[in-house]
């Protein structure tokens, strides 16, 4: 999960996180369109999953979530 310069948070999936954060802040090609226009990005949230299948599964459910529940996630990731 990547916390925006607006505050929103975005959810993707990604091989490497470090990477994909970089796309979305330096190129307009490989960034996705919501996270082009709130640069810049911060990854705030990670875990990892077996495969892309449980991975995606795993987005869904996060992205389900209120903002409040995902940043409690952030918040006991930190803890």
């Amino acid at each position: 999960m990547a916390q925006c310069a607006d505050g929103s948070l975005y959810t993707g999936i990604a091989m490497d996180a470090a990477r994909r954060v970089k796309e979305h802040n330096s190129n307009d090609l490989l960034a996705a369109k919501y996270t082009r226009a709130r640069r810049p990005v911060m990854l705030v949230y990670q875990e990892p999953c077996a495969n892309r299948a449980a991975a995606a599964r795993r987005e869904h459910a996060i992205k389900r979530l209120s903002r409040w529940e995902k940043l409690a996630l952030i918040d006991e990731r930190l803890e």
